[in-house]
């Protein structure tokens, strides 16, 4: 492997640089991006009951905003509550953009080395291609292990750079769909909570309370 490496030239430095950092994203999008971390199943039903039980101070809320994104969420919507409905609506919906923002982390990067690590192995090729004609104006075509040097290192740094580009970009695109799921998920947990606040509260606890029953049974 260190030979296939090194026959490639000073251009799979960087090529290799970009698969360690799509190594590293990729382990801690999916550390990070745990359904359970971001939408805990009983949340809802649990907020709800405590604030029917009016145990929802300060320190409550601040407990709840740090517990995962969608605790952020659904705090920040309680802690204005009393201002009405669609204040409320609108700190939930700037609390959002802002856990939607730190669901994004890395993403840019690892849409960045998908894209660049391709012309990374192209540019590698235009140098094999140069180091190939090179050494046709000064040794002619008589000689292959001449020529085969600046063909190996046209060969090897396009497919190391198809090598890495690949993974990343299936990576970048399952990320993206995992926090839209997400995302849409976090709206119908929020608008619930708006519900039993400010709207049809008899539904609304009707399906948190069958939420909660359901992941209980679960858990059993």
């Amino acid at each position: 492997m260190f030979e296939i490496i090194k026959s490639g030239g000073w251009m799979m430095l960087p090529i290799i640089l970009c698969s360690i950092g799509t190594m590293a994203i990729v382990a801690e999008r999916f550390w990070t991006l745990q359904r359970k971390r971001i939408l805990p199943p009983s949340l809802v039903p649990q907020v709800w009951k405590l604030y029917r039980e009016k145990k929802l101070d300060d320190v409550a809320l601040r407990h709840l905003k740090n517990s995962s994104p969608l605790g952020s969420i659904l705090a920040a919507g309680l802690a204005n509550s009393h201002h009405g409905r669609k204040f409320m609506k609108e700190c939930i919906e700037e609390a959002g953009r802002k856990v939607v923002h730190d669901l994004e982390r890395f993403l840019n990067s690892l849409g960045t080395i998908a894209m660049i690590t391709p012309l990374l192995g192209l540019l590698g090729t235009v140098f094999g291609m140069i180091q190939v004609f090179s050494a046709i104006m000064e040794h002619g075509v008589g000689d292959p292990a001449i020529l085969g040097g600046g063909i190996s290192v046209a060969l090897i740094t396009t497919a190391a750079g198809l090598s890495v580009a690949i993974p990343s970009l299936i990576f970048h695109r399952y990320f993206e769909r995992l926090v839209d799921d997400y995302v849409v998920s976090m709206e119908d947990e929020a608008l619930k909570l708006i519900d039993m606040l400010h709207g049809d509260r008899d539904e609304a606890i009707h399906d948190a309370t069958n939420l909660h029953l359901r992941s209980n049974a679960k858990g059993v």
